[in-house]
């Protein structure tokens, strides 16, 4: 006997709800391309004088700290938005006048009287390198975590590059104290652009090195910039403790990495004022040899050649213990977190999964901010990562900030 083989037939209905489906995708596809066609165009037709514009001029230092040197426009902004790229005054934690670069996003419409609240980004670890600077990227504004929604809010963003990225300037890689003044100066040369109706009213928020930079220009705002007014500071996994960020790497490829970018820093920054602050007191011989070339890698493009460079030096990359060693255990100290209460409130996102800002560590931060008054709302998220957690924290800073701002 032999067996019919029954054909199986998809409804009408069904196949109409496919192609209904498929429809809107496209639609939706089509839409974004029709959204984000100009911004890529306007990268790509921006890119080839780019480097003229970080070309510091003739008395680019002279002016007080958040003057404008220059600016620009962006053919390449967000969508409804105007941007600016810019070039900017600031002072390092010595006082000194030091130049640095940034972009600033603000959406189209009418603004309050009082200007917009401007949202200060302080950007994560891309690198140390001029060329690593965010702004001089192709999209300058795909790493700003959150932009969409800032914009959405009707934030005037500034994110500054941090200094010696963008234009010369000095290595200050993790300075807390360089990196506050660069992020308050960005908001005060975002209020001399007229367009970018930028008020006194401040956010702040960073990511991982970013987070530092925020946290300090918290602490650093009421003497250093009192005519502006931090209303919440939000940071993601931020390097806030450096001195649990060496001890939980001190032995690993991370440790190697964040070291080859921070004690070349240090030792430029102190190594003229503070005896001892030299790097053969504190890297081996061949993690000397090897930290030129490792600071002229930027992080994400490069990271599979810096742990190429920096795997055999797990291990032997330190001569001394940075924690426990003269002058570096006082300066990973100074240049944590925590040293005068933050006035504003203050939001905290970790992820549980991160293997890089250690849950435990951040957990400590939060616990050392409480204790001496700090209002602070810890967010701690499954399954995030160091490299997801700021986007995950979104939805929860979204909320957090309609509560406090």
């Amino acid at each position: 006997m032999t067996r019919q083989r029954t054909r199986t037939t998809r409804s009408p209905r069904r196949t109409h709800r496919w192609i209904a489906v498929v429809t809107v995708l496209a639609a939706l596809l089509g839409t974004v391309f029709a959204a984000e066609a100009p911004r890529i165009l306007g990268d790509a037709a921006e890119t080839p004088g780019l480097a003229g514009f970080y070309q510091q001029p003739a008395g680019a230092r002279v002016g007080a700290p958040g003057t404008l040197v220059k600016s620009e426009p962006l053919v390449g902004a967000p969508l409804a938005a105007r941007a600016w790229r810019i070039m900017y005054r600031s002072t390092d934690l010595h006082g000194e006048p030091i130049v640095v670069t940034g972009t600033v996003v603000t959406p189209l419409g009418f603004a309050p009287k009082s200007g917009r609240i401007v949202l200060a980004w302080g950007h994560p670890t891309t690198g140390t390198a001029a060329t690593c600077a965010p702004s001089r990227s192709f999209d300058p504004f795909i790493g700003i975590e959150g932009l969409r929604v800032m914009l959405d809010r009707g934030y005037t963003v500034v994110a500054p590059d941090f200094a010696g990225m963008g234009t010369a300037g000095p290595n200050s890689y993790l300075v807390g104290d360089t990196a506050a003044h660069t992020v308050l100066d960005a908001v005060r040369a975002a209020q001399q652009l007229p367009a970018a109706q930028a008020g006194t009213r401040v956010v702040l928020w960073g990511h991982s090195q970013g987070g530092q930079a925020v946290l300090f220009a918290a602490q650093d705002a009421p003497t250093y910039a009192p005519e502006l007014h931090i209303l919440a500071v939000a940071a993601a996994a931020p390097a806030a403790d450096l001195t649990s960020l060496m001890k939980s790497h001190r032995d690993d490829i991370s440790g190697v990495t964040i070291g080859s970018y921070a004690f070349p820093a240090f030792a430029s920054v102190y190594g003229p004022s503070v005896p001892g602050a030299r790097l053969e007191n504190v890297l081996s011989p061949a993690a000397i040899r090897n930290v030129p070339a490792m600071n002229e890698l930027c992080l994400l493009p490069h990271l599979g050649e810096l742990h190429r460079m920096g795997q055999p030096l797990v291990g032997s990359f330190f001569r001394h213990d940075p924690a426990m060693t003269e002058p570096w255990a006082t300066l990973l100290a100074e240049n944590s977190a925590g040293a005068s209460p933050i006035a504003a409130p203050v939001f905290i996102a970790q992820g549980a999964s991160d293997t890089l800002v250690l849950p435990a560590d951040t957990q400590s931060f939060v616990a050392h901010e409480r204790s001496i008054g700090v209002h602070v709302t810890y967010d701690e998220i499954p399954g995030a990562t160091h490299a997801t957690v700021a986007y995950l924290a979104l939805p929860g800073l979204y909320l957090w900030l309609d509560a406090h701002t």
